[in-house]
Formats: structure tokens, C-alpha cells, sequence
């Protein structure tokens, strides 16, 4: 059994939202990734019928590509799923802006 490195991966938010008329999950505006950048994570958190459409997670993500491939943010399909309040989200967006200054 291998284990995973996890220096490569960082807490990111991210939420839900619909994409081309499919539900997809993307950075939150505010971090060091694009808010289009595709993350690859459990389908659940794509369920609507579990997380609603605008539902913020807090995840363990790495940037990756696949053999050359776009990047994307990858999320073991194995994690916890980490659901934030609004105001989660907004206190740990506000603590990453203050610590990229």
C-alpha cells in the first residue's frame, strides 16, 4: 500500500455550481487558482440531492495534469467531505488573503 504525500497538497475552498448545464466543482474567487479550473473529486459532492447547488467544501487538493494534459485540482476520492457555512468560507478566505500579503 502506498501512501500519499500530502506536502503536495493544500486546503482549498471550493463549491458547486452549474457548468454547461452539468453540476461541477471549482475554486472558490479569492485563492491562487482560476475559478474555472476543474476539480477532480467524489461525485457525491456533486449530488444535489445531498449538497444543493452552492454548497462550499474545504478540501485537500493538489495541482496535477495528466500526461501533459489541462491541470486541475485533484481531491482523493477517499476524503472526508468537508461541508463550510458561508461564514466558514468567508473567515477562511479572509485568513488566506491575509496570509498572501
Amino acid at each position: 500500500m502506498t501512501t500519499r504525500d500530502m506536502t503536495a497538497y493544500r486546503k482549498v475552498a471550493v463549491h458547486s455550481e452549474e457548468w454547461n448545464g452539468q453540476v461541477e466543482i471549482h475554486p472558490m474567487p479569492g485563492q491562487a487558482y482560476a475559478t474555472d479550473l476543474n476539480v477532480q473529486c467524489s461525485r457525491r459532492m456533486c449530488d444535489t440531492r445531498i449538497y444543493p447547488l452552492g454548497t462550499s467544501f474545504l478540501v485537500d487538493a493538489k495541482l496535477t495534469d495528466r500526461l501533459g494534459g489541462p491541470q486541475y485540482l485533484y481531491v482523493w476520492h477517499g476524503d472526508d467531505i468537508n461541508v463550510m457555512s458561508d461564514q466558514e468560507a468567508e473567515v477562511f478566505l479572509g485568513a488566506y488573503r491575509r496570509v498572501r500579503l
